[in-house]
């Protein structure tokens, strides 16, 4: 028969280390598995049938938020989601196609492609494609944007060195809109959407709008998961211009506008409907961030 051997014995998955593995954990959510054998002495085999087997965990990445919300603001979220819904009849009410949801964003001169993007088919016995590695461009575009559910949309850039300030806002933005929107319908029963900006909670953008006749929808507070240019627009374009390269101003604006061109009116269409159901994702949530639907 064999000699008996030192080392670790067969097993280790004993209610005492169980226990010790737990109370790492708790104190270090993200401790590794090298760092919990090493405190313990216990095999990798051993770690991985107390993580999964014994205690339920899994290793996940975490999450992204734009905000650590609290209590008070998610429930400002589900009231406020509650609020609409009623209001819009869930999103069937016609009044949707009243309301000209805006946002602004940052474009890049040259943004890199996801990993996603970098994927490309080869052959089984083909060596691996090699892509160089490069970052974010520093030169950046800031452009607003308008849209309604049935399909009208403006774009209108900032001027190079300039911010976002309620003048721009109200006297050049919401300007070009109205004025737009005014070729097709009449301005009293429009409704804005925004985010709480500093430029859109203004008192010259308040004024500006109190004198059209046109209302406030109003927007929780850090709720980009609420704002249809946020999780569908912005995206949408940012994702076609991942990995292209843009001179100057000219070309970036020619690019963001032929894309936006390529949207069809339905796309509008089916957003405002991902808008309200996001609203009931959000209640169900109890006002946290929800994943994208």
């Amino acid at each position: 028969e064999d000699e008996p051997r030192a080392g670790r014995p067969r097993t280790a998955v004993t209610p005492e280390n169980i226990e010790a593995v737990r109370e790492l954990v708790n104190i270090d959510p993200h401790i590794t598995y090298q760092q919990i054998e090493d405190t313990l002495q216990i095999g990798s085999t051993s770690t991985e049938i107390i993580l999964h087997d014994y205690l339920g965990l899994k290793n996940v990445t975490c999450r992204w938020v734009p905000h650590s919300l609290s209590e008070a603001q998610k429930q400002d979220r589900v009231d406020y989601c509650l609020q609409m819904l009623k209001k819009f009849d869930g999103g069937k009410s016609k009044r949707v196609y009243d309301i000209i949801t805006s946002d602004e964003s940052w474009f890049y001169y040259y943004d890199p492609e996801t990993k996603r993007q970098s994927q490309v088919w080869v052959a089984s016995n083909d060596p691996h494609p090699t892509k160089v590695r490069r970052q974010r461009s520093v030169g950046k575009h800031m452009f607003a944007n308008f849209l309604m559910k049935s399909g009208f949309n403006t774009i209108i850039p900032l001027e190079n060195g300039k911010t976002v300030t309620a003048k721009w806002y109200a006297n050049e933005c919401l300007t070009q809109v109205l004025k737009k929107v005014e070729k097709h319908r009449r301005l009293n029963d429009l409704l804005i959407h925004h985010d709480n900006a500093p430029a859109h909670r203004a008192a010259l953008t308040m004024e500006y709008l109190d004198i059209q006749h046109v209302k406030l929808m109003g927007h929780p507070a850090y709720s980009p998961d609420l704002s249809p240019c946020d999780f569908w627009l912005f995206p949408k374009i940012k994702e076609q211009l991942r990995g292209k390269n843009f001179q100057d101003i000219n070309e970036l604006d020619d690019a963001v506008r032929t894309q936006i061109d390529c949207l069809q009116k339905d796309d509008f269409y089916q957003c405002y409907e991902k808008w309200f159901e996001r609203m009931n994702k959000c209640i169900s949530a109890q006002g946290h961030y929800f994943e994208q639907i």
